[in-house]
């Protein structure tokens, strides 16, 4: 089904929507979710919990990318347990795409006190915007969607040193972009 006749669904508050939605995002949610929170009884409640947001949101919103709505906020809600659960466990996965990125971004405490959050959201989409398809496409999948390197690597047909040393340059990259709109 079409993301637009799925959004109809929504509008017209048929149940049939959510479900829909599952057959057509589920499997994406799920995967974005578990590589976030680290267990699937989370990621399984996190990604219920957005079907339940969609539905709370669709109607009055009318997104253009059904895909990008649900897997934000899928996201979102991941985050969030991450950081309920942080205090108990440690995700490796999250925390290694994380800790990549530190050296282009200050702490998110910095950030957040130092900058408003739509303007530095903004310059990223500027930057990426640059970007040619392929590093942009390995740029969201690790720091967006939290994939592991070998797996953006055979997504991409590419050797896992290539996805590498283009994630090193797109970071040096984005650190000097920020750098240079005062950022850092």
């Amino acid at each position: 089904m079409e993301d637009q006749q799925i959004i109809a669904l929504f509008f017209e508050r048929s149940q049939r929507a959510v479900a829909e939605l599952s057959e057509k995002y589920g499997k994406l949610c799920r995967s974005l979710s578990l590589r976030i929170v680290g267990d699937e009884q989370d990621a399984e409640e996190c990604v219920n919990d957005a079907y339940l947001a969609v539905w709370d949101t669709i109607p009055p919103q009318n997104p253009s990318s059904l895909s990008a709505y649900v897997c934000k906020i899928t996201r979102n809600l991941s985050l969030k347990r991450y950081r309920h659960n942080s205090a108990q466990k440690r995700n490796d996965l999250y925390e290694r795409s994380l800790d990549e990125l530190s050296e282009c971004i200050a702490d998110g405490r910095d950030v957040e006190y130092r900058l408003d959050e739509k303007e530095l959201t903004a310059s990223i989409d500027r930057f990426l915007g640059m970007l040619n398809p392929v590093d942009r496409v390995m740029f969201v999948q690790r720091y967006w969607l939290c994939c592991e390197i070998t797996d953006i690597a055979s997504n991409l047909k590419k050797s896992k040193n290539y996805v590498n040393v283009h994630l090193y340059r797109t970071r040096t990259r984005l650190k000097e972009h920020l750098s240079k709109e005062g950022y850092l």
